[in-house]
């Protein structure tokens, strides 16, 4: 079986699909349709969030097998035609999912303790005690809406904390001793923070919007570590100048390209501007899962699980 790499990942997934037998090639600079004409060669590809594998690409692809995404979502694959077609799809959401965990508990501390605001103001010689006073998260209702693998990894991160942890999702009876699995309207009701772990869907674009947020019965924090088009950002920073938003942590940004690899190419947006200014929004690249461990353990879930489906 060949196997076509489209983008780098750690070398233990190549160097053990050898040691299995596959036959892998690599390919991280070629155009899309340069590979397009030759995919009919190989029998599955490896991907990060390179470009997306839409109909025209699966339909030169006509001996591929499966296809294995390094990441937790497969939005950038046509997934119906691609199961149309017989073709297996592999995520491994399971390998980066402590990482986005910290991550958001990372965001969330610090906006509570205002960190990123103190350490600018110490840098420039202020020394503002009062101001940056914090808030402590024992005694807070959190929120979680997405309760797969980063949700409930975020969740085993919050057991430490006197805090109620509630879980809304549209799967029935996930919620665990970790989480209570809730309505969503009895999330909005209770919640002080609302941390988003949902996939990419044609039901989650744009969820985070005026309406969502002004159905919160108290003002509250959001932490993002999902999917930035989740949110509509003018809605954000207008619920933020109102104080209906406290504060708020963003990996990942509504402007980001598909391949999450850059933002926007033409004039920045107003509503970024306000985000970048704002003493209270922590803002990183899309590296909530992006740490040197889960490096390793993404490429590991790979190759298990071809090694699974085809060995």
């Amino acid at each position: 079986m060949k196997i076509l790499h489209l983008d780098t990942n750690h070398p233990l997934l190549i160097n053990q699909l050898n040691d299995l037998g596959f036959t892998n090639n690599e390919d991280y600079t070629a155009s899309k349709e340069a590979i397009e004409s030759k995919i009919a060669d190989y029998n599955g590809i490896v991907i990060r969030s390179r470009f997306t594998i839409d109909k025209v690409f699966l339909n030169a692809a006509t001996n591929l097998k499966f296809i294995a995404r390094v990441g937790a979502g497969l939005e950038n694959i046509d997934i119906d035609y691609a199961q149309q077609k017989g073709i297996a799809l592999i995520a491994a959401p399971e390998g980066n999912r402590n990482a986005v965990a910290e991550h958001a508990l990372g965001m969330l501390l610090s906006l509570f303790n205002k960190l990123n605001k103190a350490n600018f103001e110490v840098k420039q010689g202020l020394w503002n005690r009062e101001a940056n006073r914090g808030v402590e998260l024992d005694g807070k209702t959190i929120g979680i809406i997405g309760y797969g693998n980063t949700g409930k990894a975020f969740a085993k991160k919050l057991r430490g904390f006197e805090v109620e942890v509630l879980c809304h999702d549209i799967l029935p009876k996930v919620g665990d001793t970790n989480a209570k699995q809730v309505s969503l309207q009895e999330l909005q009701e209770k919640a002080d923070v609302l941390s988003l772990h949902t996939p990419q869907t044609s039901g989650t674009l744009g969820m985070i919007n005026a309406t969502f947020i002004n159905a919160f019965k108290k003002p509250f924090w959001f932490i993002n570590t999902a999917r930035g088009k989740s949110v509509v950002t003018d809605d954000l920073v207008t619920a933020l100048k109102s104080t209906k938003i406290l504060g708020v942590g963003l990996d990942v940004l509504e402007y980001e390209k598909s391949s999450f690899e850059d933002m926007f190419t033409s004039e920045m947006p107003e509503a970024f501007q306000y985000l970048i200014n704002a003493e209270n929004v922590l803002l990183t690249p899309h590296v909530a899962g992006w740490t040197i461990e889960s490096k390793e353990k993404l490429a590991q879930t790979i190759v298990d699980k071809i090694k699974s489906a085809f060995i």
